[in-house]
C-alpha cells in the first residue's frame, strides 16, 4: 500500500490536471450536459466541491464531520441534492474557485492526519490515504465526465494505481448496494498499467478472474463504461456477474451507461 505522502502528492496531480481542463471552459461551457442525466459540467463541479468539503472536515474537525454527518437524512439522493445547492447557484469562475479552495483544503488536513490513524467517514472510519484514494476515485468518475461531454481523451498515468487499490479493498459494494451477498471465493484481478506494468491482487489460483487494462477497471468500478464495451476479460460466474455490478462507492448504483454508449477505448 502506498504511504500517505505519495497518496497525496498523487491526489494533488490529478485535481490539477482536472483543473487544467475546467480552466479552458468559457461560461457557456459550464452548462454542457454530462453523460449523468440531469447533471452539467457544474453539476460535477459542484459535486465534486461538496465531497471534498467533507474529506476537508473529516481530517481537520473530526466532530465537526460527526455532527453533520447525524445531520444527513435517510434519502441519499435529497442528500446529494442539498450538498450540491450549495454550490450550484455560484457563477461559474466562482465554482472553479470555491471547488480548488476545496481540494486544497481537503489536501492539507488529510496530508496532517495521523498516517497510522483513521478518519471519520460516512459508513466506517478510514485511514487518511484510503480516504485520499477515494478522492481520487471521486475525480475520476466526475472528470470522466466532464470530459466525455467536451469529448475530450484523456491521458493515463500510474496514479491509476491508488484508485485501482481501493476498487479491490471495495469489490463487494456492488453487492451491497443491490442487497446481494459477495461470494466467500477471492476474485484474481489482473490488471495492465498504462505504462504496461502488470499489477495482481488476490491468490493467483483463483478460479474467479478480471483480466484487462487498469483503465477500463477504472471505467466500469466508476459505471462510466458498460462492461461490454470495455476490454475486460472474465473467468468464472461470479466474476462474469461482478462486471455488471461493480462499483467502487457506496450508495445506490445510478444509472450507469449503456452498452454501446461509448466506443471500446473512448
Amino acid at each position: 500500500m502506498a504511504g500517505l505522502r505519495e497518496v497525496i502528492q498523487d491526489l494533488d496531480a490529478d485535481g490539477d490536471e482536472l483543473d487544467a481542463l475546467l480552466a479552458s471552459l468559457t461560461p457557456e461551457q459550464w452548462a454542457t450536459p454530462t453523460p449523468a442525466p440531469g447533471w452539467t459540467i457544474a453539476h460535477q463541479v459542484a459535486h465534486l466541491a461538496a465531497t471534498f468539503r467533507m474529506a476537508g472536515l473529516a481530517a481537520a474537525d473530526p466532530e465537526g464531520f460527526k455532527n453533520l454527518a447525524g445531520s444527513l437524512g435517510p434519502d441519499f439522493d435529497a442528500n446529494v441534492h442539498a450538498a450540491l445547492s450549495q454550490f450550484l447557484p455560484d457563477p461559474p469562475a466562482v465554482l472553479f474557485d470555491r471547488w480548488k479552495a476545496e481540494r486544497t483544503a481537503a489536501s492539507k488536513a488529510l496530508a496532517a492526519a495521523d498516517p497510522a490513524g483513521f478518519v471519520p467517514w460516512l459508513v466506517n472510519p478510514l485511514p487518511p490515504s484510503i480516504l485520499a484514494s477515494a478522492g481520487m476515485m471521486e475525480m475520476f468518475a466526475h472528470g470522466q465526465d466532464i470530459a466525455d461531454a467536451l469529448g475530450v481523451r484523456r491521458t493515463r498515468t500510474e496514479r491509476l494505481g491508488h484508485l485501482v487499490a481501493f476498487a479491490v479493498r471495495t469489490w463487494d459494494f456492488g453487492y451491497l448496494a443491490r442487497g446481494l451477498t459477495a461470494p466467500a471465493e477471492q476474485f484474481r484481478f489482473d490488471l495492465v498499467s498504462p505504462a504496461g506494468t502488470r499489477w495482481g491482487f488476490g491468490p493467483e489460483d483463483a478460479t474467479q478472474r478480471v483480466e484487462g487494462p487498469a483503465e477500463d477497471f477504472c471505467l466500469l468500478v466508476t459505471r462510466r463504461r458498460h462492461h461490454s464495451d470495455l476490454a475486460l476479460v472474465a473467468t468464472g460466474e461470479h466474476a462474469a456477474q461482478w462486471l455488471e455490478i461493480a462499483q467502487a462507492y457506496r450508495g445506490p448504483a445510478g444509472e450507469g451507461r449503456e452498452a454501446g454508449q461509448f466506443s471500446q477505448g473512448s
